[in-house]
């Protein structure tokens, strides 16, 4: 029984050993993070919850009293759940390119007039010190499809107000944005319910 409880305590000491020295690691570049800036995140991947996340940690900076802005690039067709609940927020500005994905307008000419406003409403608030959070939702379609062109959305990241936070989310990104943010996450597709059949719906898809 001693041997046994002696066993046990050793396992436990050595555990205890193992989180001190990891949180030993963490506190360590905890206290090397000295540097205060906004950063430039970007989700992509083929799974689903890239602007969900998104609009997510939007929710946190309204929470802290921050102002946010949102250009979507490629949803216009129906009223998402994230339009009709943030456009009503007394800090946020939001704005749909307004013509619906590229496969279902089939108009390069009307999407690129479409890209370009939404191009240059995204960088007045790029530019805007008054806004702490800028979304750019679906912005790396415009890079793919080629309306836009990515080295501008970098000068314009670079140009920003140092406080302001920025997201970008796509499917793809080109190499130069994905060089260019702070944190890059990718949302892989493992399952996904409409795969089995299951009818899109209001407040999950849209």
């Amino acid at each position: 029984m001693k041997k046994e409880q002696s066993l046990a305590e050793k396992q436990q000491a050595n555990l205890l050993n193992k989180l001190l020295k990891k949180k030993a690691v963490v506190d360590g570049r905890i206290a090397a993070a000295t540097e205060e800036r906004g950063v430039a995140i970007l989700l992509t991947g083929n799974g689903k919850g890239k602007s969900s996340s998104a609009f997510g940690t939007m929710a946190r900076a309204l929470g802290h009293g921050q102002q946010a802005a949102v250009v979507q690039f490629i949803k216009g067709r129906k009223s998402t759940g994230e339009q009709l609940f943030f456009s009503q927020h007394p800090s946020v500005s939001f704005h749909v390119m307004g013509h619906g994905f590229t496969w279902e307008t089939r108009d390069p000419e009307l999407e690129q007039k479409a890209a370009d406003k939404a191009w240059e409403l995204a960088k007045a608030y790029l530019s805007d010190p008054s806004i702490d959070f800028v979304l750019l939702d679906e912005i790396t379609y415009m890079y793919k499809y080629g309306y836009l062109q990515v080295e501008d959305l970098i000068n314009a990241l670079s140009q920003r107000p140092l406080h302001q936070n920025v997201m970008l989310t796509g499917r793809t990104a080109p190499r130069a944005l994905l060089d260019y943010v702070d944190t890059h996450s990718k949302i892989a597709d493992e399952k996904h319910a409409f795969k089995a059949g299951v009818k899109a719906q209001a407040g999950i898809e849209w």
